[in-house]
Parts: C-alpha cells; structure tokens; sequence
C-alpha cells in the first residue's frame, strides 16, 4: 500500500489463459525470491517488567518483544512474525487475552500500540492538525486495558519486525487467506508456549484489521480444532469490498458514502443540522431511500425527479448544485474531499475529514496526498521504534514497517470464479455468530472515515445470515484512526472495556 494513497480497497482483473499452440512453451522459470534471514538462528526475544495505572487501577506486568517463528509441517522455520505482548502480573490462566493487529494490508501494529491500547502512547495533536517534528511526547496511557486484558500486539509478516525466513518467498503469506492462516497459526502457538488455550480469547484489528479479523475468524473456528472466542473488535471496519468500491456502475458505493459527505459537510460548514448524530441518521434514510431509488434508474430517471434528488444531494453534501449536475449526482470521495473546501484552497483528508492541506495549486481534481495521514506517521514512527528498541529492548538491524509495500495481495477467498469476483468477508462472521453462542462483535466507527465509512459497516454486518443481536455499535467524532483525538480515545477504551467484561 502506497504512502500517499492507503489504498484500502483493490482492483479485481480475470485473467484470461490463450492455448492455441500445439506445443506450448515451457513457462519461464519462477524468480527467485531473495534470500531471507536465515532459518536455523533462535527466535529473539527481549523480556522487561513494568507498571502502570489503567483505568485508575495499578496494573504489573511483563512486556514481551519478540518473535515466533511459523514453521512447515517438516519443522523448518518459514517466517518471523514480531509481537509484543503485555501480560498481567501474577499470571492468570483465566485472564482475557486479546490479540490486536492494524490493516493495510501492508500497515504494522504501531497504530493501535501506540495510539489506542498499549501502556505507552505518542501524544500527537488531538484537534486535527499536522504533528510536525521531533521530539514528539511519548507518555503513559491510562486508556490502556491492562487492567481487563492481557494484550498482544501482532505484526504480520512483511510488517514491522516480521519476515521470511531463509528461502521462503513473502509472498507466499501474502494474501487474504494467507495471511489470515499466518495469523492463526501465530496464535495457536501463542496460547501453547504461555498457557493460556482456556482464557477467554478477544481479537482485534482496525481497517484491513478488520478484514483479518473475519478471516483469522474463519481459521480459528471454521474447523474441527477451533479455538473459540468471545469477542470481535472491529475498529474502522471494511468487510464488504463489492459493495464500497469506488468503481464506474456500482451505484451503492455512492450511497453508503453519502452519510460520511454529510458528516463532513456539517464540520466544515457546508451544512446545517442541529447535531451530527441527527444529520448522519437524516443522510442514511435518505441515502436509502430517494437518492438510491434516483441511481438504479440510470438514464431512465425522470427529470422532476433529478432536480429534488440534486437539490437534496447540495443540502446533504455542501456541494453546488451545478457541479452536482456535471458529475451526474455521483461524487466520488476523491473528488469531494478536493471539491467541498475549493473555494478556501483546501482538501480534506480521507483517513479523517476533519483535517485539511493544502495542494500544488487548487484546480486538481483530486488531492496530492491525505492530510489526515502526512499529519500523524511523524510522531508514530518515532514512537513505536523509541518505545520498542529503547524501553522494551528489543535489539534488531531491521527497520520497522509502519506501512509498507507488501507486494501483489492475493485477494482471493478461494471459491471459485463468480463467488472472487465480489469479496465480502462479512459471511464468516455470521457463520461463527450461529455457531458460538458466547461471541460478540463490537464496531467503532468515525464519522469523518472515507477510508472505511461507517455506513458501509453498517449495510455489510446487517445483511441475511448475520444475528444482529450480539453486534454493538460504537460512533466517535473523527475519523479512521479515532484514538487520534483524546476524547475519542478515552471512549474508545471506555466502550471496548466495558464490551470484554460484557463476556
């Protein structure tokens, strides 16, 4: 995933295979992946003690930073998948455990570590603007849940301090399956070398995370050996990827972003509401209703019918009714967040609407790049590497990867053709939800995320064959990384504590 563009969401291409040649010809020998560290050497590890107070409650404990390694059934080491774990002093076999990891796919734990739930945190600017230079605050986080969970942070391989090993390709563990067996594997291990196969089990991620989490859900308790869990957290959540891509005749994506355009609209301005909550609820129904009623009729809708749909679109997303018109009432989200502020030469993020930049110039179509992401990866950086390599000690020559470029994603769920061609993780969920009864799913969302729009979450976990009576909602006033803003952050942790001692 590119820096610029934290591109979420992929391209899906069929290839199409031509044999018309009696004889084909050989294929061309694969190219050797490079050369990985080597597989014989011990994994590292780097134990230290601390303490701390988390939700007012004084809290010891062991921080692990190290690895374990993923092994083939012959017992050769493949991969080094970095974590850093967090464990309650004295040790309880019965004590929550909650395993966490960030998206990308290509992004670190760092986020999540370092932002929301980890014992120390970086204290970036919480009203939305830029974190400028070194040196940044990095300061005990009461917001922690130490005192409810133990907490593993997991980097997947080719993020972080995780890669292959020997000669073993990266990229045989890059992909949505993949990945999410890498994952699971990870954690199986983890719960034989400490004990802990009968504590109650909690996984979360953020963005892709979230993506990961339905898969490693899959994994976990799609066969006969499950490990079952009690709980989801799904932060900024992206499951249904047919629905919300931003692609020429998918008419839905523009009504499952329309409720974060009139979210957006408000903060800036554009718009009048007497509250967000009352504006947002106001968009959903209409964006249901009327304006999705206007799109699926395409050239066919009557023109009485486009003036009120484009009136209603001007007052909802603070954009002009002329440039309304030209874009033929589908505005793309890349196009809104340089379009809503033009007039003051500004873009709005897409990670968070709530933070703006200024481009080259203002007459772009799009933005040069997102201020809600160049506003923040500074002071993360920074943090994670301080944190780890100097109170941690956790000695290494490798560099973390915050985000990174992963190489090509296999997308794939692996079932077929048709089933490829609209991936949508969400029925894992629903199957695990029928067939646990103790698991749960929390979702936290922003209102200002146009990387992971809350709607979209919303439509994908309310669809046929999901129990909506054990999925909770949570909404914060920002964006994709709430735990950015400190109120924010403070709910955040409020909200998913109370959701583990909810088990």
């Amino acid at each position: 995933m590119s820096k610029p563009r934290l591109a979420v969401l992929a391209a899906f291409a069929l290839a199409l295979a031509s044999a018309v040649m009696a004889q084909p010809p050989a294929p061309p020998a694969e190219k050797a992946a490079p050369k990985g560290p080597p597989a014989d050497r011990e994994p590292q590890m780097s134990v230290t003690r601390h303490s701390g107070a988390f939700n007012g409650q004084r809290v010891n404990y062991t921080a692990t930073a190290g690895e374990i390694f993923l092994r083939a059934d012959n017992g050769t080491a493949r991969a080094a998948i970095y974590y850093t774990s967090y464990v309650a002093e004295p040790r309880n076999p019965n004590r929550p455990v909650t395993f966490l990891f960030n998206g990308g796919p290509g992004s670190g734990s760092v986020w999540l570590h370092m932002g929301a739930f980890g014992p120390r945190r970086v204290a970036i600017p919480s009203n939305g603007t830029d974190d400028g230079a070194p040196p940044y605050p990095i300061v005990s986080n009461p917001d922690s849940l130490l005192d409810v969970t133990d907490l593993v942070f997991i980097d997947p391989v080719g993020t972080g301090f995780s890669h292959a090993l020997g000669d073993t390709n990266p990229q045989d563990y890059w992909g949505l399956t993949a990945d999410a067996r890498s994952i699971a594997q990870f954690i199986r291990q983890w719960l034989n070398d400490n004990g802990r196969w009968n504590s109650p089990k909690f996984l979360g991620g953020e963005s892709y995370g979230t993506t990961r989490s339905a898969a490693v859900l899959n994994q976990l308790e799609g066969a006969f050996n499950d490990v079952s869990l009690n709980g989801v957290i799904l932060i900024s959540t992206v499951l249904d990827f047919g629905a919300g891509a931003d692609t020429p005749g998918n008419e839905m994506t523009h009504v499952l972003n329309l409720p974060s355009m009139a979210a957006t609209a408000l903060y800036h301005g554009r718009a009048q509401a007497s509250s967000v909550e009352a504006f947002v609820e106001e968009a959903r129904r209409w964006a249901m209703g009327p304006y999705l009623h206007a799109l699926v009729q395409g050239t066919a809708l009557p023109a009485e019918e486009r003036t009120n749909v484009r009136r209603d679109l001007a007052r909802f997303t603070g954009l002009s009714e002329d440039y309304l018109e030209r874009a033929d009432l589908r505005v793309t989200p890349a196009r809104f967040y340089r379009e809503l502020l033009r007039d003051r030469g500004l873009s709005v993020g897409r990670l968070d609407s709530r933070y703006t930049g200024r481009d080259f110039d203002s007459a772009g179509e799009e933005p040069d790049n997102d201020p809600s992401f160049y506003g923040i990866d500074g002071g993360y950086t920074a943090a994670i590497n301080q944190h780890l390599r100097e109170v941690l000690g956790f000695r290494t020559d490798r560099s973390y990867v915050t985000i990174g470029q992963v190489g090509q994603w296999d997308w794939r769920l692996g079932q077929g053709r048709d089933s490829d061609a609209y991936l949508n993780v969400a029925p894992y969920i629903g199957r695990a939800l029928r067939e646990n009864s103790g698991l749960r799913i929390f979702v936290g969302q922003g209102y200002y995320d146009f990387a992971t729009p809350f709607f979209a979450a919303e439509y994908s976990l309310s669809r046929t064959g999901i129990p909506r009576e054990r999925i909770q909602y949570r909404y914060y006033g920002s964006g994709h990384m709430m735990y950015v803003r400190d109120e924010d952050r403070v709910a955040l942790s409020r909200d998913v504590r109370e959701f583990i001692r909810g088990r």
